[in-house]
Parts: C-alpha cells; structure tokens; sequence
C-alpha cells in the first residue's frame, strides 16, 4: 500500500486495517520500495501491528495511537496479501507477487491485476452494442485521434490518461474548440513527465448525465454491495472526492443491479474479487482494482460497515484454502 503517513481518517484501507487488527489478526503493512528477495525467498521490510494492543473503536483514534514495528518477515507466511497500492502497478511488484501467488491469498489475482492495471481493462471489455460500455478509443497516435473527434457525431467527448487515477487529468474535448485540439493531443501524449517519448490516452464519448456526477459501486467477489453517488463541485467536470466531489446516497437500480452482475461475471474469472465500478447513465466508464476509495462516504451515509463483509470474505477464503490443503 502506499505509505501509513498518506493515510487521512476518511481512508477506506484504515477501515480494513483497524476490522483485522480489532479481529485479533496478526497485520502488517508494506510500500512497494520494501520489498526483496533474500536467498531466493520473497522478503518485506513490513510495518507490524502490536498484537494484543487495546484497539479504539475510533478509526480516527487508532490512526493516530496504534502501536506497529517494523520486521523483516517473509512474504508467503502470511494467509492473505490485499493489495492497496495507487495505480498504476509497478510491474515488478507483481513479479514479486508471483512467487507467493501459490501459497497465499492474493487480493485481487495477481494476472487479473497485470490486466487491469489501468484503465485498457474497461475498454477492451466486448461490448459490440456498446450496452454497457461508452465508445472507447485508446491511442498514442495523434492524427488518429484527432480524427476520432472530428468524426465523432457528439459535440464533446472525454479525454484522459491512460494510467491516471483520482480524476488526475481528465478533461472535456469540445469539438468547437477545434483549432486547439492538436496542440492538446500533442502535450497530453507527448509530454509525458515521466521519461518516456509518448504515453497513451485514451478518448470517450460523452454521456449524457455526466455532469451530474458518477455512481461508485463496490463490487465483492462479483457482487454488488453498495454505492454511492459521487456529485462534481460547481465548475467542475470531475466527480472524485479527491477532487472535491462530495457525496449522496444511492440505491441500485435493476438495470444497473443487472449490469454490475454482468461485468462481475469477468471480474471473477480474472481473481478480480474486490472492485469499484464508475458508472454514468448505466454506462461503465472506469474499473479500480487496486485502491477503490469512498468507503467512509458509504459507511456514514448508510450507517454501515463496508469493512466487515470485507474482511468476512478474507476469512472465509482463507479458511478454504486451509480446508482444501489439508484433505
């Protein structure tokens, strides 16, 4: 996961924490950087939760009191490894995941997570009818996208990186503003910050509706079992609450029960046991299987504790695993 000094009261992987700790687990927490090999064995520098310390009900409490250490322990004596690192993946993580995949519940797979990494996942989805998902063209070529919007029949449609997440770089392409497009184009694909000559973005059609915001659904082992509505601030195009959306109770509708259902169909046959699904106007426009946020947004506007079923699931996988290893 990313570093305990990041993690704010609102965080939803604090949540799983404090459950398994408050459980009487034995926890413990690593960034990717702490990760080795030592005599060909899967090691971590990890930060220990102390067994056995008084653990507050308040989340925000524990935050700030709990007592940890850190020990250099091996990877593949632990029952589950829940990855909560923000997107994108470094691919060596998941090469260090590989030699522990086989002893360990890895939530989510490790190959499922290889695929959905970023946001191609979703967009390579079949969906030929686009019933579920928007029309989606993913390219570093700058004359083909610039082509995909003036041919586009929509006046706007949505741009953003490939590998981006919390909203970071999304935008809305207008078709009036046509002498400004490839000069757009040229700086998202060809200014990479990161040291590469160009990277991929990927362009969308608009839905109606999106204005109005986008509904996170929490999806456990191929289920829907909650959401939320996520509402943009005034001028603004984005719904993240890390962008300064705020939220709003939502309940399900059958179509949209429907679609989460259909889409966690694929979900699991990839390992993809715990995600969160951006939908706009019964469209799916984005799949976070890393770090699905907005836990705490849920949890207070349902009176609820997202945490629990999760955690439950753990347990229970764990617990198959050790029954299916002993007979």
């Amino acid at each position: 996961m990313y570093p305990w000094e990041r993690v704010t009261k609102t965080d939803s992987t604090l949540r799983m924490i404090h459950e398994c700790v408050k459980r009487g687990h034995d926890v413990a927490m690593v960034t990717p950087d702490r990760l080795s090999i030592h005599d060909s064995v899967t090691m971590a520098n990890c930060e220990v939760f102390t067994k056995g310390q008084k653990v507050s009900s308040s989340i925000e409490s524990f935050r700030q009191n709990c007592e940890k250490s850190f020990k250099f322990l091996p990877m593949r004596e632990f029952d589950t490894v829940f990855m909560r690192a923000n997107p994108p993946l470094d691919p060596f993580v998941l090469n260090f995941l590989d030699s522990i995949k086989d002893d360990v519940f890895v939530m989510n797979a490790v190959q499922g997570l290889r695929e959905a990494n970023n946001k191609i996942y979703t967009a390579a989805y079949y969906d030929p009818e686009n019933e579920f998902i928007p029309k989606t063209y993913v390219s570093k070529d700058v004359e083909y996208l610039q082509r995909i919007i003036e041919e586009s029949d929509q006046e706007q449609m949505i741009m953003k990186p490939l590998d981006g997440y919390g909203g970071k770089g999304v935008i809305i392409i207008e078709k009036s503003a046509s002498k400004n497009i490839k000069s757009l184009l040229d700086y998202y694909v060809n200014s990479s910050s990161k040291g590469a000559k160009s990277q991929y973005v990927i362009l969308q059609e608009y839905i109606e509706g999106a204005e109005k915001g986008d509904v996170r659904v929490f999806m456990l082992h191929g289920e829907p079992i909650g959401a939320v509505r996520r509402v943009p601030s005034v001028g603004e195009v984005r719904s993240n609450i890390s962008v300064g959306g705020s939220t709003v109770k939502h309940k399900l509708s059958k179509e949209e029960i429907k679609m989460c259902r259909k889409i966690g169909e694929k979900l699991v046959r990839d390992g993809l046991f715990f995600a969160g699904l951006d939908i706009i106007g019964n469209k799916l426009v984005e799949v976070n299987v890393l770090s699905p946020g907005a836990m705490y947004a849920y949890n207070k506007l349902n009176k609820a504790k997202l945490q629990v079923k999760i955690i439950d699931y753990l347990e229970k996988r764990v617990a198959e695993r050790k029954e299916a290893s002993s007979k």
